[in-house]
C-alpha cells in the first residue's frame, strides 16, 4: 500500500452519523494526502517498524509516517481517524 500511495496525492474520506432522540445527522469529510517519492529502503523500513500493520491505508499520519507527508488539504484529524472540526459541528446543530 505504500508503494502505491508515494509520490502521490490520496483522499481520505470519513462519514459522521448522529442520532438523537430520532432526529439524524450526518456529514462526511474528504482530506487530500501528498506522500513524497519513497525509495525502496525507506518503505521496507517503514513497513518493518510495524506501524502500518493496524492501519487503513497501511500508515499512521500521526506516526512515523509524517515524515512522508509533503502536503495535506483538509483536516488533519480526518486522516488520524475521526475529523473532529466537522463533528463538532454535527453535534452543534441539535443545539
Amino acid at each position: 500500500m505504500i508503494r502505491q500511495l508515494q509520490g502521490r496525492t490520496h483522499e481520505v474520506w470519513s462519514g459522521i452519523a448522529v442520532v438523537r432522540d430520532g432526529e439524524q445527522r450526518t456529514a462526511a469529510e474528504c482530506t487530500r494526502v501528498q506522500f513524497a517519492r519513497l525509495s525502496e529502503a525507506e518503505i521496507a523500513a517503514y513497513v518493518e517498524c510495524g506501524e502500518s500493520l493496524d492501519k487503513a491505508g497501511a500508515y499512521g499520519i500521526q506516526g512515523a509516517a509524517a515524515q512522508f507527508v509533503t502536503r495535506l488539504e483538509g483536516d488533519w484529524t480526518n486522516v488520524v481517524g475521526l475529523p473532529l472540526a466537522r463533528l463538532r459541528r454535527v453535534l452543534a446543530e441539535f443545539a
